[in-house]
């Protein structure tokens, strides 16, 4: 008991005698300087940067802030076009890519007045498809070529483009077709279906031709100032007359030797078969856009 008791008081008496000691002797000595020292840097790239812009003319950074207005970017009418040309020569890109013999075989039979090259001949009557997506770029480049003619001399407006542009495409397809079969008919029933398929490969030989011609002449039509647009359209025009010209002059000399056709007959044809629908046909087109726009 005397133990505890004797721990007992130690362990109270402690903190107190702790509280009662004097503080420390040694006292602080103050620093006689009333105000701290700083240290003073300097900021060597700060300083650089701002003679930079200070001294620069292109910031120029002294000058009179100007706003800016923000305007809203106005879409332009022809990118639609430009849009669709692009992708006409794409088109024409690819089928040359694909088929490049043919391509090339096309103009080396065009440039040969004589038909004659019998192997070359035979090899673009052979070849269904590309001749296929030939005439297909054909309708395709021949539409819009058409399309942009109206357009140039006014026959057209510009409100509705793609309905004027869908529709010279179809009609320009449907005449052609409708030539087609009538042909391969009129071959069927008169015995002559080789001869009638030489003729069609004529034809459609200076068909693909002009829809390859064509395209520099659509691109000078659709973006060139108006004089270079009128001048363009005049002489693709004329260009395609030759063409067409050419087409009527090879296709008599086959029929003459083949089947002793003379040239009052045979211009009695090109009139009534070939001229007269397409007038016509140009004609209704016309007036029912017209009425319509």
């Amino acid at each position: 008991m005397r133990k505890l008791f004797v721990l007992f008081w130690f362990f109270c008496s402690v903190p107190i005698l702790v509280c009662a000691q004097n503080p420390d002797s040694i006292t602080v000595q103050k620093d006689s300087l009333q105000n701290p020292v700083v240290a003073v840097t300097v900021d060597h790239y700060g300083s650089a940067l701002q003679s930079l812009f200070t001294q620069n003319v292109f910031f120029n950074s002294k000058g009179t802030p100007v706003s800016m207005a923000v305007k809203v970017k106005k879409a332009n009418a022809a990118d639609p076009v430009f849009y669709l040309l692009a992708a006409l020569i794409f088109l024409m890109a690819l089928i040359k890519l694909f088929f490049p013999r043919y391509f090339t075989n096309l103009f080396r039979v065009f440039f040969n007045t004589s038909l004659r090259q019998g192997q070359l001949t035979d090899q673009l009557l052979q070849a269904k498809l590309p001749s296929l997506f030939f005439n297909i770029f054909f309708i395709i480049s021949g539409g819009i070529y058409i399309y942009f003619l109206l357009l140039q001399y006014g026959l057209v407006s510009d409100g509705r483009k793609w309905m004027i542009i869908g529709s010279c495409i179809f009609t320009l397809g449907l005449v052609y077709f409708i030539k087609f079969s009538t042909l391969k008919f009129t071959g069927w029933v008169t015995g002559y279906s080789e001869t009638i398929d030489t003729y069609i490969f004529i034809i459609f030989l200076i068909c693909k031709i002009i829809g390859i011609v064509v395209i520099p002449f659509i691109v000078l039509m659709a973006f060139s100032a108006p004089l270079i647009a009128i001048t363009s359209a005049l002489i693709s025009i004329l260009i395609i007359g030759v063409l067409l010209l050419l087409r009527f002059f090879r296709s008599y000399g086959l029929l003459q030797n083949q089947l002793k056709v003379s040239s009052f007959h045979f211009f009695l044809y090109i009139t009534g078969v070939e001229i007269i629908p397409l007038l016509l046909i140009y004609k209704g087109l016309l007036l029912l856009l017209t009425k319509n726009l």
